[in-house]
């Protein structure tokens, strides 16, 4: 349950996008970073999250998180503009930096070895089932209530949460636990929130402003102290000896490339769905089920695949089939039946992470040596979510300025007057929001309407192929970094 809140609050923004966008006048620069505020804190703690759990008490900084996500949640369902939004987000990065690392640590320390793998099976198809379900229940939500009721939904699950872990969840504390990576954390985070910055404001405020060039030169300087602190340290938080694997490297590498995919897939489709092809909430949220529902009720056969063929083929194979299904989302026209078009693409684009998830655990736990294996999960776990956050920031960017520029033609085409041009152009970040100015003629604002339509449309699409380019590019890197063999522990050895 605990978890469960962290992956689902995830997914549920993406569908509340529009309506936060109503309820704010907020443009899309304004409810990334809803987006990302979260992501930040949470893909750069997680780490830093479980060195805690492992050095205070696993149930106890579980506990802490489930209480800062609660109280962030509340402040979420209560925020009186985008900013303390962001602000509240933020807060609930850091609780579920806390949390999730805490959940999986504490089912590995309350059962043995035999039956371990069916408690994490069990908490893994849990969290799959709710991250399935809490985008629909999120998105009614969203329509016949309001977008806080999906914030202030948490509180009441947290107080469960707390309930059952003080009644029935032991505590545990990791036996080698020293200290935490305090500076590789701070590092880690203030980095990725600058090259985050610097690409969201790029597209508004362009390459040379002083923030985005403070942004570009701060975050990667600190990204850069972060990995030489990190070659120091006695208790790093990413021990960077375990990419000396070429398996382990090329997992990782693997990781970035497709999840970046995911993470501006999922940014984007709802808001798509919602504002373009006219879904309601509930329907917007519906619309990947298929996607979800065919990783969960495949996932067993998934797991065959490694015995049956190695790791490397099925890495090959699966972001193949993910970059088809990306393809096919592309060629969709405007006003066409769900079933039709989306729905096959979706089929496509679960089946292809189908293929890819187990075969990717199981090289990920089988390129180092067993005393790694934690480390190496939750490095995986962090470069995951790293890139659904540089994949909003980078791709999101891209998609304004492809929208941008197909809008400049289509407006220079109409040779409107340059007072209804400049208006235009001062709410491009508004995307597929903006509207024709008021008192212009009938006909002038249907245009217009079109205009705007085709180049949200043809962003979109951009994005759409940059995904599949991406998704071809970790099948690539399969491909040359991942052995061919059934075991992987071959890439340990040379490690």
């Amino acid at each position: 349950m605990g978890s469960s809140m962290a992956f689902v609050d995830s997914t549920v923004v993406n569908v509340a996008i529009p309506a936060l966008q109503t309820s704010f006048n907020a443009n899309v620069f304004d409810v990334q970073w809803v987006v990302e505020s979260y992501g930040i804190l949470l893909s750069a703690l997680i780490l830093a999250g479980g060195a805690l759990g492992d050095l205070f008490g696993r149930r106890r900084m579980f506990l802490v998180g489930v209480g800062i996500f609660a109280a962030a949640s509340a402040a979420c369902g209560l925020a009186a503009s985008i900013h303390q939004l962001i602000i509240a987000r933020c807060l609930q990065g850091i609780g579920a930096a806390l949390l999730v690392p805490g959940s999986l640590a504490i089912i590995s320390a309350s059962f043995d070895e035999d039956s371990r793998g069916e408690a994490i099976g069990t908490w893994s198809g849990f969290t799959a089932i709710t991250s399935a379900f809490g985008p629909v229940l999120g998105g009614w939500l969203i329509q016949y209530a309001s977008w806080r009721w999906a914030f202030l939904l948490n509180i009441p699950l947290a107080v469960a949460v707390v309930a059952i872990s003080l009644r029935y969840v032991p505590e545990s504390r990791g036996s080698e636990a020293t200290q935490v990576d305090w500076v590789g954390a701070v590092l880690a985070t203030t980095g990725l929130a600058g090259v985050v910055t610097a690409f969201l404001e790029s597209a508004r405020l362009g390459w040379r402003h002083p923030l985005v060039l403070a942004g570009l030169l701060g975050g990667f300087s600190l990204l850069g102290a972060f990995l030489a602190t990190e070659a120091r340290v006695r208790s790093p938080m990413v021990p960077l000896v375990l990419f000396r694997s070429h398996a382990f490297l090329g997992a990782n590498i693997f990781t970035l490339l497709l999840y970046a995919t995911l993470g501006i897939f999922f940014f984007l489709f709802p808001m798509t769905l919602i504002q373009q092809e006219g879904y309601s909430a509930t329907a917007a949220g519906s619309a990947m089920l298929p996607t979800i529902l065919v990783m969960f009720f495949l996932s067993r056969w998934s797991g065959g695949l490694v015995k049956r063929y190695g790791g490397k083929i099925p890495l090959i194979v699966g972001p193949s089939i993910v970059a088809a299904g990306f393809l096919f989302f592309a060629a969709v026209g405007a006003g066409v039946s769900y079933w039709h078009t989306y729905f096959p693409a979706s089929l496509a684009l679960g089946l292809g992470m189908t293929i890819t998830m187990a075969p990717l655990t199981t090289v990920v736990m089988g390129s180092v040596n067993q005393q790694h294996a934690g480390a190496a999960s939750g490095i995986n776990n962090a470069v995951a979510r790293v890139a659904g956050v540089l994949a909003i920031a980078v791709l999101g960017s891209v998609m304004v300025r492809a929208f941008d520029s197909h809008l400049e033609r289509g407006l220079t085409k109409m040779k409107l007057p340059p007072n209804i041009v400049d208006e235009l152009r001062s709410r491009e970040g508004d995307l597929r929001r903006m509207e024709p100015p008021q008192g212009v003629d009938s006909n002038v604002a249907l245009a217009i309407q079109n205009v705007i339509s085709e180049s949200f449309v043809s962003g979109f699409r951009v994005v759409l192929l940059c995904c599949a380019g991406l998704s071809i590019g970790s099948a690539a890197a399969a491909s040359f970094l991942i052995t061919g063999n059934r075991t992987c522990r071959g890439s340990a050895m040379q490690g």
